[in-house]
């Protein structure tokens, strides 16, 4: 069986750490990108820049990313981790273990029960969507 690698996210204002992201996860097999909606994003976090349409077209022409799916469940990415057929997800490890698995809906008995693995890879820390914002504001 290959191994089908689930990795979500937002995705908003695309940078080289989300294509590292992109470029270690391919390492482990096929990667299935699930993009969070706007709505969702906006309650978690901050109203996206770019829609959920733009950020998909983009994650789409990105050689390290084989498929483009919608997180359906928002909150429960257990609809779309069994959707995507994933055998494993994959989060920088800027985030790990409870937190993550709580924030995605699912716990680790839902991981053995559906025989979907973690992995964990390194976080690339020299850049992020918010630093991106922050040097814009110098700009404003």
């Amino acid at each position: 069986m290959e191994n089908r690698i689930y990795v979500s996210g937002t995705f908003d204002l695309l940078h080289w750490g989300h294509i590292e992201l992109f470029k270690r996860a391919k390492a482990f097999g096929t990667v299935i990108v699930s993009v969070n909606k706007d709505e969702f994003t906006e309650r978690y976090k901050r109203k996206p820049i770019l829609t959920l349409l733009e950020r998909m077209k983009m994650l789409e022409g990105i050689k390290y990313v084989d498929e483009v799916i919608v997180n359906e469940g928002d909150e429960d990415s257990r609809i779309s981790i069994i959707k995507s057929r994933a055998t494993h997800i994959l989060h920088g490890d800027d985030w790990t273990g409870e937190s993550l698995m709580k924030q995605m809906g699912f716990d680790e008995q839902w991981l053995i029960d559906n025989n979907i693995k973690l992995l964990y890879v390194p976080y690339t820390k020299e850049i992020s969507t918010s630093e991106i914002l922050n040097r814009c504001q110098k700009f404003l």
